[in-house]
């Protein structure tokens, strides 16, 4: 790798690291803590490659790119920001950055994307324009982890295409934010934006009123699985229809559309109309690092509202992060707000939490579940929420032979109800010897009333 890199941080620790870096990998490097002599030497010609941070003592490192494009045309100029929501991503991917990473950011990576842009510049270097930004810092579409900033480059990406995109992630995770996000940040931006049920289908007039309403903005049918087969057989003939000036169609579902595809119960038409780009949200429980950002988030808005600061004590968000959430980031918003009416200390306690946790009810979100679930992933969700409602701390000693007598009991019970207590035909249904089911049904307390069988 070869080049003059500038690198524009006021974090002298990653100047320093990335200076060594680039200068290993055989990059000459300019680094500054200032924007105003990163544009200097952008202004006289110097370097390949900008590495940009975005909030710097004299400026803002997103406004300073369209100046930077106007200067020097396919410069690329890749942005790191400790400013870790979707909102930088897209303010980012508008303004034309070659790419964006999160702080805290990983090397290597940096380094085969900084290697990447080089190579693009020496081969086909291409002038660029200026977008025109409108930020916002409401949307709680907050995330550092790899998960949400994977979601945020794609939502940057597809956003000014005319592709439908299908958001798909279980109840709460904020699928509707991110078509919301989608709209506000494209070049539809100024167009309506329609949340359309089945009731705008319906009559002869409907899906020409509802396009009317939407005037080539953008359309989302929120949780189309539940949609039933005549409104779904309307929005294809509305969706084969378009001509010149046609909306943008989304769609959210929390349930495997694939799946009911399958099973007959959404149409096949009508998924491959929707599925040109799909965007699944990542629940709560597979981005954990996450929710402490995610928890001064929600205090920092509550605070503005004008609450007093509050602050979680540290064996309170401990604990937070342990548990499920079963109904993801609304959970966790709804969560907090209990705990901030609720608590009368500045420090919220972890007894605190342990008690509004406490009255959470105890589900698991069954995403693409349902009939078609296969046995071992109920189990497998019971035994995490086992494990979460510990707090970190393992359960008693013993485990393996409570779980297996509450597989058990069940188990036999059913198997004898379906035989109609008939001890030889359960212990033939279940493939055990007769005097191994007598056993445990003694040991397990089980009742058994000999009837006509059911099944």
């Amino acid at each position: 790798m070869d080049g003059t890199v500038l690198v524009a941080d006021d974090d002298r620790t990653i100047r320093t690291v990335l200076t060594q870096a680039l200068t290993r990998a055989g990059c000459k490097v300019h680094a500054t803590s200032s924007l105003m002599t990163l544009m200097r030497w952008v202004e006289e010609g110097k370097g390949d490659l900008v590495i940009s941070d975005v909030v710097m003592p004299d400026g803002n490192g997103l406004d300073a790119l369209p100046r930077i494009s106007q200067e020097r045309p396919g410069l690329p100029v890749i942005v790191i920001s400790a400013q870790n929501t979707i909102m930088t991503a897209i303010q980012a991917a508008e303004a034309e950055a070659y790419d964006y990473l999160p702080k805290p950011f990983d090397l290597p990576d940096l380094m085969k994307r900084a290697a990447r842009a080089l190579e693009a510049k020496r081969r086909a270097p291409s002038p660029r324009h200026e977008v025109a930004a409108e930020p916002s810092d409401d949307l709680p579409l907050v995330g550092r982890t790899p998960q949400m900033q994977a979601l945020y480059r794609l939502v940057a990406r597809v956003m000014n295409t005319d592709l439908a995109v299908l958001i798909t992630g279980e109840s709460g995770t904020g699928k509707s934010l991110i078509a919301r996000a989608i709209h506000d940040f494209s070049d539809r931006r100024t167009l309506p934006f329609v949340t359309a049920s089945a009731a705008d289908l319906t009559g002869i007039d409907g899906p020409s009123e509802l396009l009317a309403r939407a005037r080539g903005g953008s359309i989302l049918f929120d949780e189309v699985s539940d949609l039933d087969a005549d409104t779904q057989a309307r929005i294809v003939r509305m969706l084969d229809g378009f001509g010149d000036n046609a909306p943008r169609i989304m769609a959210t579902s929390q349930t495997d559309l694939m799946g009911r595809m399958e099973e007959g119960q959404f149409r096949q038409d009508l998924f491959y109309r929707l599925g040109g780009v799909t965007v699944n949200v990542p629940s709560l429980r597979e981005r954990v690092d996450d929710i402490p950002l995610l928890a001064e988030h929600f205090l920092a808005r509550a605070e503005r509202d004008g609450l007093s600061p509050r602050r979680f004590a540290d064996d309170a968000m401990d604990l937070i992060r342990a548990y499920s959430w079963p109904g993801n980031v609304r959970q966790l918003e709804n969560t907090i707000r209990h705990l901030l009416v609720t608590s009368s200390e500045d420090v919220i306690s972890r007894h605190e939490v342990e008690a509004v946790l406490g009255s959470q009810p105890e589900i698991e979100p069954l995403v693409g579940g349902g009939e078609g679930e296969k046995l071992s992933s109920s189990v497998a969700k019971h035994l995490r929420r086992y494990f979460d409602l510990h707090g970190g701390v393992l359960p008693p000693p013993g485990l393996y032979a409570r779980i297996l007598r509450e597989v058990e009991l069940p188990l036999i019970e059913i198997a004898l109800d379906a035989t109609g207590g008939n001890q030889a035909k359960c212990a033939d249904l279940l493939g055990i010897n007769r005097n191994t089911l007598r056993k445990k049904i003694t040991d397990l307390d089980i009742r058994v009333t000999r009837r006509r069988k059911l099944m």
